[in-house]
């Protein structure tokens, strides 16, 4: 693994991690999720390693600031951890991934590109491939996005951050750390909460609280999977279901695979290699079946 830097319009320097080179002539691009990079997330990592052991090149692409680490104490439980994403600016996220996409063609010529994303960082990769003019993505696979509305009513803690955050943001405390994690889970600015709620480009996997867009899905030119665990908690009772009616409102949903993994959470928990196999599959029989 190598650190992978890629420069936006906006001239912002985003890290990536890079596993194999451009001798291979296929290569990934995974989007990382909130709270997620490949330091503190064993799914990424372990994905790249297989991806590079079977020649394929991946790149776990982090957003924003993703790429960074930081030793963070929420002091309503008194314990520190090392966490990622903190401070994420949704409005830039078409830019972000644009930019890796067009390193990867441009600079680094792979022959084909697939375009991956986990938890928000689906949400993410299909914002990009419902707006893009560009053909340059030959695959995708949207792994455990998230209908964010419903998420935003179902975790811990968010009322009482976003609260907070509002609060902070008036007082010209933008930049400051909320002093709990977002969501039971997160550590993250003031405004990144109130920017996370107002991301109205990535509500477009609103199959529960119907809150969102789905032209996005129906715009996504190239075939691809829909992955989900059959235990993921946030896409309401049935998972397989949430994904089938994601594909649903593509244009080709017969094109498409839904693929439920048994057992599986919304992080993969000690489901990582599962995961990571899955993924070399659905590669390896998308391209396998065009020889």
């Amino acid at each position: 693994m190598e650190i992978l830097n890629v420069i936006t319009k906006r001239w912002l320097e985003l890290k990536g991690a890079i596993f194999g080179d451009d001798k291979n002539d296929t290569c990934l691009i995974m989007i990382t999720g909130i709270c997620s990079n490949v330091f503190q997330n064993e799914l990424l990592y372990k994905t790249g390693l297989l991806l590079e052991k079977n020649g394929i090149t991946c790149i776990i692409a982090h957003t924003s600031d993703s790429f960074s680490c930081f030793a963070y104490t929420d002091y309503s439980i008194k314990k520190q951890s090392h966490q990622g994403t903190f401070n994420d600016n949704f409005n830039m996220v078409y830019e972000d991934v644009e930019s890796y996409v067009k390193f990867v063609k441009e600079k680094m010529n792979f022959k084909r590109i697939i375009l991956a994303g986990h938890s928000l960082g689906s949400n993410k990769i299909i914002n990009y491939l419902g707006n893009t003019k560009d053909d340059f993505i030959d695959y995708f696979i949207i792994s455990s996005p998230v209908d964010i509305m419903h998420w935003w009513n179902i975790m811990p803690n968010i009322d009482k951050c976003f609260e907070l955050a509002k609060k902070w943001t008036k007082e010209g405390r933008g930049d400051d750390i909320l002093p709990f994690m977002f969501g039971g889970f997160s550590p993250m600015t003031a405004k990144t909460v109130i920017g996370f709620y107002n991301a109205d480009n990535l509500k477009n996997c609103p199959v529960i609280s119907k809150m969102g867009e789905t032209k996005s899905l129906y715009n996504i030119k190239p075939f691809g999977t829909f992955l989900i665990g059959s235990k993921d908690s946030v896409t309401g009772n049935s998972p397989k279901g949430f994904m089938q009616t994601l594909n649903s409102w593509t244009k080709h949903p017969e094109k498409n695979l839904v693929i439920e993994i048994e057992g599986a959470s919304h992080i993969f928990y000690n489901m990582h290699n599962e995961y990571a196999n899955t993924i070399l599959n659905c590669i390896n029989e998308h391209f396998m079946s065009k020889v």
